[in-house]
């Protein structure tokens, strides 16, 4: 059976996480093609893969599985509906906001380790509208691919959230303290910002650029992962990314401050916190296997692998079992006013597949 893959996204940062889901779905030869809610991320195609380019097209490719790197998907595609998510856990904001908000659109959800399978298994047992299996992140699968390389010097990876209640950027203290630090030649920094954040914001960090900082605009940020031996962030899910390498990250006033991270409150304290940070205190890298080995216990570049196979069994699978999601008419409405179509169609039962089709 040639199966049809949809990955569906909305933000330029989805791509890093589909393009090891597209490069899995080709090697088994099965059809693979994009949609975008939005326009920002049209302009990176054809290069990163076949995007469809209107939503009345992706209805016509008729999907067998919908990859959603999103929040929301159409609920009158075709297919079945797969949460990818767009990132770790970050604290950001609380479980009914945040990375365990059930919205009623996903048939089946692909978690990336035990601190996010089991509550979204407790939330299933309650809706009983959904599928929860745990499969890693596609993201982090070339994070197990890439040689390590010598470096001359301790190198920082400065990263931040766009939200201006967390982000260290609306500190000018830290700011000064990173520009210091970056000018006494001892260490070098490399500076990577997400997407979204305020452009007033980047201008200041790219002013900062010399032979010892360099600013990255990219969303391909693992290679820089590998690069740093330190990241210096604040809260972000960028922060789980780094260190599941079991490099020690430096958190400027973190939401959930926790042992497998070196948070701090005060800017004159960054240079303690960075050194104490590259000195790697054993203690702090044991706290660091524990949280690995409840958010991403999976080091084998396999998480896509696993999603396909994962997916491709939810797929054929009976699920009679399952209820029917809710009706979400409100959110139905602002799907399709986004999107410019309007239909009464919508598949509110996940989609099974018969074995003979």
């Amino acid at each position: 059976m040639k199966y049809r893959f949809l990955i569906y996204i909305s933000h330029t940062y989805a791509l890093p996480i589909g393009i090891p889901l597209q490069e899995e779905i080709k090697r088994r030869n099965f059809d693979m093609k994009w949609f975008s809610e939005l326009d920002p991320p049209k302009s990176y195609f054809p290069e990163n893969g076949d995007l469809i380019a209107h939503i009345e097209d992706a209805i016509d490719y008729e999907p067998h599985i919908v990859l959603c790197i999103t929040d929301v998907v159409a609920d009158f595609l075709p297919g079945l509906k797969v949460q990818i998510f767009h990132g770790f856990l970050a604290n950001k904001h609380s479980d009914a906001k945040g990375h365990f908000r059930i919205r009623g659109l996903f048939d089946l959800y692909c978690t990336q380790g035990p601190s996010t399978t089991i509550p979204f298994k407790e939330i299933q047992q309650k809706k009983k509208y959904f599928l929860v299996r745990e499969t890693g992140w596609s993201k982090v699968d070339p994070l197990f691919k890439i040689e390590e390389k010598e470096r001359n010097k301790p190198t920082i990876l400065l990263s931040s959230t766009f939200s201006p209640k967390y982000s260290w950027l609306y500190n000018t203290e830290v700011i000064e303290e990173i520009k210091r630090l970056s000018k006494t030649g001892e260490f070098e920094f490399l500076a990577v910002l997400h997407p979204k954040m305020d452009k007033e914001k980047i201008a200041i960090i790219k002013k900062l650029q010399h032979e010892n900082f360099k600013f990255y605009d990219t969303t391909n940020i693992i290679p820089l992962f590998r690069e740093a031996d330190i990241m210096f962030s604040d809260t972000t899910s960028a922060i789980t990314e780094f260190i599941l390498q079991k490099k020690p990250v430096v958190t400027f006033r973190n939401n959930k401050p926790a042992p497998h991270l070196i948070n701090i409150t005060n800017p004159g304290e960054i240079e303690d916190a960075i050194r104490k940070a590259i000195s790697s205190p054993e203690d702090l890298l044991s706290n660091i296997n524990a949280y690995i080995h409840e958010t991403h216990p999976y080091f084998d570049g396999k998480s896509s692998e696993r999603v396909i196979s994962t997916c491709i069994e939810v797929l054929l699978a009976e699920k009679q079992d399952l209820a029917k999601k809710p009706l979400n008419l409100v959110r139905r409405y602002q799907l399709r006013k986004k999107l410019g179509y309007f239909t009464l169609k919508s598949y509110r039962k996940p989609f099974t597949l018969n074995r003979k089709d």
